[in-house]
């Protein structure tokens, strides 16, 4: 139901909080996963950390970290299409990429554009859609460089409070930019965006920032001040603190997802668009929970 992955030797004396940029070590993530997939799924990690039509990766190359996550579109399951196959094609090809060494630290819209590419010249079939959402530290500059498509995100916490943040991107009411591979017939038809029409940002980051990247099972059911509660919970940076507030994390938002009575983000947003809807959103639900740590290899 959960994975651990770590590189290289991580030196896990990143305070907390964070510390002062005026060293030149390399930085490193050491992160890890968990996540539900929902109705009957739940609970069930499928092969090759895909949670439920959720997958995500954690991958890295010499000068790199790279995580990402991906929400297959559900609506493909009417037309008899597992849409779990679109997401996890997706991030297992860009994660292949990264380690093979074909990106750029600071293009992480072009791990994403390479991988999507690489799909619609896949000589096997492949249809459905997704959101996508990728994040690169390169380890010597400090920098983060993150690429958002859709309502999947990340956000980054320092000292206690959000620092950085993704912007979601929905065409309208819980429809969220996605890239898509439409049959011939219904080319035009399905909705499907470029991935250059991610969202791109880059910034410095510091030891002990805490980066959580997920899909927007997470963000539909547990805002912000929620999801800061249960990072105050990590007193440091060792793997087994970081898998457990990442676990918790997930199963809060899980219960909430089934909770009728909740007032969920997802439930306030659509009452912001004229729909009267409470309680939580049953959906997938993938977590990647990230501590930037000093790196030696």
């Amino acid at each position: 139901m959960f994975s651990v992955l770590s590189y290289g030797r991580l030196v896990a004396r990143a305070v907390l909080g964070g510390l002062s940029q005026t060293d030149s070590r390399d930085y490193s993530l050491v992160t890890a996963s968990c996540g539900f997939g929902k109705d009957f799924r739940k609970g069930i990690l499928k092969k090759g950390m895909c949670y439920g039509d959720d997958a995500c990766f954690v991958a890295r190359h010499r000068t790199a970290d790279v995580l990402g996550v991906a929400d297959g579109v559900g609506g493909w399951r009417d037309y008899g299409v597992d849409p779990s196959q679109f997401s996890g094609t997706l991030m297992r090809t860009c994660e292949r990429l990264v380690k093979e060494g074909r990106f750029v630290p600071s293009n992480p819209v072009g791990i994403l554009t390479a991988g999507y590419c690489e799909l619609l010249q896949n000589k096997v079939p492949l249809l459905g859609s997704s959101t996508a959402c990728i994040v690169v530290l390169d380890r010597t500059s400090h920098r983060l460089h993150t690429a958002n498509l859709g309502d999947s995100g990340f956000l980054v916490v320092r000292g206690g409070e959000v620092v950085h943040r993704s912007d979601e991107q929905q065409h309208y009411f819980n429809t969220p930019f996605q890239l898509s591979i439409a049959p011939p017939e219904a080319e035009g038809v399905v909705l499907s965006d470029s991935p250059e029409a991610a969202d791109s940002t880059s910034f410095d980051v510091q030891l002990g920032d805490i980066i959580l990247t997920a899909t927007d099972g997470l963000f539909d059911n547990m805002p912000d001040y929620m999801i800061l509660q249960e990072l105050k919970k990590l007193k440091n940076s060792n793997y087994e603190s970081i898998q457990q507030t990442a676990r918790s994390i997930a199963e809060q938002a899980h219960e909430l997802a089934y909770d009728p009575t909740y007032m969920s983000p997802f439930a306030q947003f659509a009452c912001d668009n004229g729909l009267n809807v409470r309680g939580g959103k049953p959906d997938d639900i993938t977590v990647l929970l990230s501590i930037v740590a000093e790196y030696t290899d």
